[in-house]
């Protein structure tokens, strides 16, 4: 399988959003739509973690939704897309140089995006995107979860965003987010942005894809 792989170099054309951030510019001439995934790069401890990966990634494949991801080979994030590959599907991958460096890309993909920064990372996969998706992960999932919601917050995107509570797995976060509201440093309307489901099917019928 031959992949294309895009070198980013930052550019005047970019918009810088800042702390280095930019926004690059969305390619032209595609019409199927995207949804980033946000998940772990590992696996975690419960079989249903990959099994809902595995769905996902079938979903995606079946409904002509093409995966965008953090690029890497290991754990949820390669269980989804190899789901996507497997089933005939596409994937986009984005590769910071610092995971690049550890051997960690996954190299099969149907393009493969290679960026200088996480923050150029975490740009480019929204700009990519129609929609987001978190599963189940750790602090890098929870710190791209929390940075899309903000950035929806700001007025940035009113893309869709959705939480795939996998056997409960988000539960605490979703407590947290309400002792929040409680507390008075974070409001309703913005986690109400936030489409929760048990299962991939019920989120994506949710997120309308």
């Amino acid at each position: 399988m031959k992949v294309t792989i895009v070198y980013h170099v930052p550019t005047k054309t970019c918009q810088t959003l800042g702390n280095g951030l930019r926004w690059h510019a969305k390619p032209q001439g595609t019409h199927m739509r995207s949804l980033c995934v946000f998940c772990g790069s590992s696996s975690g401890n419960k079989l249903v973690y990959s099994q809902a990966g595995q769905a996902l990634g079938r979903l995606f494949a079946e409904r002509h939704i093409r995966l965008v991801y953090g690029a890497a080979n290991c754990g949820l994030m390669a269980t989804v897309a190899d789901a996507v590959l497997a089933h005939g599907g596409e994937v986009e991958g984005v590769i910071p140089e610092v995971i690049d460096r550890m051997d960690l890309t996954h190299v099969a993909l149907t393009r493969l995006h290679r960026v200088t920064t996480m923050h150029e990372r975490k740009a480019l996969m929204a700009d990519l995107s129609d929609g987001f998706i978190a599963m189940p992960g750790g602090i890098g999932t929870l710190d791209e979860l929390c940075e899309i919601l903000c950035w929806a917050q700001l007025g940035m995107h009113q893309k869709p965003i959705g939480l795939l509570n996998t056997a409960g797995y988000f539960n605490g976060f979703l407590s947290f987010l309400q002792h929040s509201i409680d507390e008075g440093f974070v409001k309703a309307t913005d986690v109400k942005r936030l489409i929760i489901a048990e299962t991939p099917t019920s989120l994506l019928e949710q997120m309308a894809f």
